[in-house]
């Protein structure tokens, strides 16, 4: 004989669903608090899915692009797209939990329970019920999705602020060390000016500046992938410099001790280190020279300093001893710039995304490396 339709084994497999579905709404929610509210990093899985898949899809789109201005045009792309996915991919994920409350709670065919789901969630109102608990969760649903949007919609000025102040100083690092910016540039030009030794306030202005990146990077890491107005420039890449320079003068250019460009690498370099680990980049948590080496070679930094003497810059005479300095200062931050440059497939510049291996983007937010 057939089981009866109010069998205790029919009854269970209800109470299952609807536990499974609250289970997927929390679940859901969570995920949009956890990107868009919280205000620090924390992994996600619906927001990794979302841009792994979006990932995957823009590397086929690359495949036959073979110049960088090309691919760069791409990849500007793939942050805001994969943004404004986030919020389908949310909608869907509620559709598909109030789709089994409705059923759950008495609708007994699976279309007509997703059919009042949709309806409910896009407030479109050609389907309904008129049972009470099915209109308290019409209600529940229509809100938590107009919230969604809103959350979406309120989150975009955030983030385009937070940009905004990251590539403002981009540019002004332009005036000072080209594009791409170099260390030779930016000293020399310094040195023309008369300001190689009253750097202290563009170094105070870059530790500044990477304390923010890291909080903005670190709790809105899809920020990492929107990529420079301009082609040839990028954050990963001006961050560098800018520690490389900073290192430069402390261990090379023969001026007074200045600390705040202490100050400013080792802001740098624990910002780069965070805003990496989000990504699986692991690195030693107190790296030594020579024990751990760096990317760049004793001829490469010999070469830069014969062009800062021809120029005239000031430096001091032990070479052997300013190499060691600097890349006393280098190996705190040599290994994860050029991993980021890697991630976000910065355009070429010296000494960071020239020595970048081939572009491999990770999947968002995936759990944070050990160091």
């Amino acid at each position: 004989m057939p089981e009866p339709i109010f069998s205790a084994a029919w009854i269970s497999l209800r109470i299952a669903v609807f536990a499974l579905s609250i289970g997927l709404v929390l679940f859901t929610i969570g995920s949009s608090i956890r990107t868009l509210i919280l205000p620090r990093a924390a992994n996600d899985w619906p927001t990794s899915f979302t841009f792994g898949v979006v990932r995957r899809v823009f590397a086929l789109l690359l495949l036959r692009r073979r110049d960088y201005v090309s691919r760069d045009r791409i990849m500007a792309y793939y942050g805001p797209v994969s943004l404004l996915l986030l919020l389908p991919v949310w909608l869907t994920l509620i559709l598909v939990a109030y789709a089994g409350l409705f059923w759950a709670t008495g609708i007994d065919s699976l279309y007509d329970a997703f059919v009042l789901s949709g309806s409910s969630l896009l407030t479109l109102g050609f389907a309904s019920d008129n049972t009470l608990l099915h209109m308290i969760l019409a209600f529940t649903e229509a809100t938590i999705g107009l919230i969604l949007v809103a959350l979406l919609i309120a989150y975009l000025p955030t983030i385009y602020a937070a940009f905004s102040a990251r590539e403002a100083a981009v540019r002004l690092l332009d005036v000072r060390a080209g594009t791409p910016p170099s260390v030779t540039a930016m000293l020399i030009r310094a040195h023309r000016i008369g300001k190689l030794e009253e750097l202290g306030s563009f170094w105070r202005d870059w530790e500044v500046l990477f304390s923010q990146i890291e909080e903005t990077h670190s709790s809105l890491p899809m920020l990492v992938f929107f990529r420079s107005p301009v082609p040839e420039q990028s954050w990963v890449t001006a961050a560098g410099n800018v520690m490389d320079s900073a290192a430069f003068v402390r261990s090379t250019v023969d001026v007074p001790v200045e600390p705040n460009a202490d100050l400013c690498i080792r802001a740098g370099y624990l910002a780069l280190r965070r805003i990496a680990a989000l990504f699986g980049v692991s690195h030693p948590a107190a790296p030594r020279y020579p024990e751990d080496p760096i990317r760049i070679s004793r001829a490469e930094y010999d070469a830069v300093c014969q062009e800062l003497a021809a120029a005239g810059v000031p430096l001091k005479p032990d070479r052997e001893q300013t190499w060691h300095d600097f890349a006393g200062w280098r190996v705190n931050y040599d290994g994860v710039l050029v991993a980021l440059c890697s991630i976000t497939m910065a355009p070429e510049a010296p000494w960071s995304s020239d020595r970048a291996p081939a572009f491999d983007l990770p999947a968002l937010m995936r759990k944070k490396a050990r160091q």
